[in-house]
C-alpha cells in the first residue's frame, strides 16, 4: 500500500477524504500535500585492492541479501553527508572521492506500507578498510571483485541498476 492510501482524513482539518490523489487535496479547507519520493544514498565503497564492499541486511526488507552500505537521508543532510553518517554507523568505515554514480528508483516495504524511494547511489574509497565491523543492521559484510557479484545477489532494484552502470563504465 503507498503511503498516500493510509490517508483517510484531512491533516489540517480532519474532514473525510473521498479521492485519494497526489497531490491530495482536502475539498473542505483546500489544503494540499504533496507525495514524493523518500530520498536514500548508498555506496559501492572500494579498497586498496579494488575489491568492493557489499553487507548482509541483518532484517527485513531482503534480509540475507547482499546490500550497499548507506541508508535514509534525514532532514536537513546532504547526500553526501548522511552516506557518510550511514557508512559510520553500519560498517564503522570513513570515505574519501565520493563521486555521484546515478539515481535509481526503488520501493521500501515496512509495515505493509510501500514507501517510493529515489536512491542516489555513489562510488567511494575506505579510508580503514581493515577497520570494517557489521555494525547497525549489518549481519556481515564481503569484499568482493566487482566481476564477481550478481544482480541476483542485491537486495534491491535500484543496487542492480547501479551495479549495471557500474560494470558498464
Amino acid at each position: 500500500m503507498q503511503p498516500m492510501q493510509k490517508f483517510r482524513h484531512c491533516p489540517n482539518c480532519g474532514a473525510a477524504l473521498t479521492k485519494l490523489a497526489n497531490p491530495l487535496h482536502c475539498p473542505s479547507c483546500s489544503f494540499r500535500y504533496f507525495f514524493n519520493p523518500t530520498v536514500a544514498a548508498g555506496a559501492f565503497i572500494a579498497n586498496p585492492s579494488g575489491e568492493l564492499l557489499f553487507i548482509r541486511r541483518a532484517k527485513d526488507p531482503a534480509k540475507g541479501m547482499l546490500g550497499l552500505p548507506g541508508g535514509f537521508i534525514d532532514i536537513g543532510e546532504g547526500a553526501e553527508e548522511a552516506l557518510s553518517r550511514e557508512i559510520a554507523e553500519e560498517v564503522g568505515l570513513k570515505v574519501t572521492d565520493v563521486q555521484y554514480l546515478c539515481s535509481c528508483p526503488n520501493e521500501y516495504n515496512y509495515q505493509d506500507v510501500t514507501y517510493p524511494v529515489c536512491d542516489l547511489i555513489f562510488t567511494a574509497m575506505a579510508t580503514n578498510p581493515d577497520e570494517v565491523q557489521a555494525l547497525d543492521g549489518v549481519a556481515g559484510y564481503e569484499w568482493r571483485l566487482l566481476q564477481s557479484v550478481s544482480e541476483s545477489e542485491l537486495a534491491f532494484p535500484s543496487m542492480k541498476m547501479g551495479l549495471a552502470m557500474l560494470k558498464a563504465k
